[in-house]
């Protein structure tokens, strides 16, 4: 029998196997979710951009960083093109629709690869949780990277995360990955909020519901390793145009069946968090 690859890299092994620096919490903010998803294509950046935007709503102060140092979207979906101020020792986040968001992409173009090793890319994170003028913010949005990499391992080690929130489609491809970064946040003692299952059907014009990717398969994935299953968001074109736009569907159209269901996870988390805080 083949020998079962293991989850971690050696090097990220070697790295938990030392002795444990003390987490701080980022400056300027009160409390840190994770969006992550051990997968690309599942819709990750969509759900952290519009669950921002539905804290907003329900009254929070938001930030949202994006820290897929290698495919930053955050840029795209706000539709900001400007770079941001700095004093020469700290970056001013962009105000966008009345959250702070701070992105690698404000600072590259859009186009340009980011060829950078593992280093380079911890050093980014630490410069965006340590050089950033976050200002008092009751949530900080984190938009990871897919995978279980640097990324996930300098937030998990050195940076207070409160919770993070799984995004993942039905199809048991994405899954694996998804049990994967289960697996991961769980070694690093980061807590999971929850999983959710993102475009997970299609409502037809016909009033009929089609499981274009599966059905199922994130809740039995919740309920495998124990997690709270946070509910279903289905697959609607508007979500996807208002993106490209630059104008999020939560922003745009707060009354739109999608932006409804974020709204309702934002409500929930802000009385999760403030209650114990209080």
């Amino acid at each position: 029998m083949p020998k079962e690859k293991p989850e971690l890299s050696d090097a990220m092994r070697a790295k938990m196997g030392r002795k444990m620096p003390s987490k701080n919490p980022i400056r300027g903010t009160k409390f840190t979710i994770a969006i992550s998803s051990a997968k690309g294509g599942v819709g990750k950046s969509t759900f952290a951009t519009n669950l921002a935007l539905a804290l907003k709503k329900v009254g929070c102060k938001v930030g949202l960083l994006d820290a897929d140092i290698y495919g930053p979207s955050i840029p795209k979906m706000l539709g900001i093109d400007e770079k941001p101020k700095s004093d020469g020792e700290k970056l001013e986040p962009i105000n966008k629709f009345d959250i702070q968001c701070m992105s690698i992409g404000f600072l590259a173009d859009q186009q340009t690869p980011m060829i950078w090793r593992g280093p380079m890319v911890t050093s980014a994170i630490r410069t965006f949780t340590q050089k950033v003028n976050w200002k008092n913010l009751d949530f900080i949005i984190v938009d990871m990277p897919p995978g279980t990499g640097d990324t996930q391992l300098t937030f998990s080690q050195e940076i207070k995360i409160d919770g993070a929130i799984i995004i993942s489609t039905p199809q048991e491809v994405a899954l694996l990955d998804v049990k994967r970064g289960i697996k991961m946040f769980d070694k690093l003692g980061v807590k999971i909020l929850g999983l959710i299952d993102n475009m997970s059907y299609f409502n037809g014009d016909d009033g009929k519901r089609y499981n274009i990717f599966g059905d199922g398969g994130v809740k039995k994935t919740a309920d495998e390793f124990k997690k709270e299953f946070l509910g279903e968001i289905p697959i609607n074109p508007e979500v996807g145009k208002s993106s490209d736009l630059g104008k999020p569907l939560v922003e745009e159209n707060p009354d739109h069946e999608i932006s409804k269901i974020y709204i309702k996870f934002a409500e929930k988390i802000k009385s999760n968090y403030f209650n114990q805080s209080n």
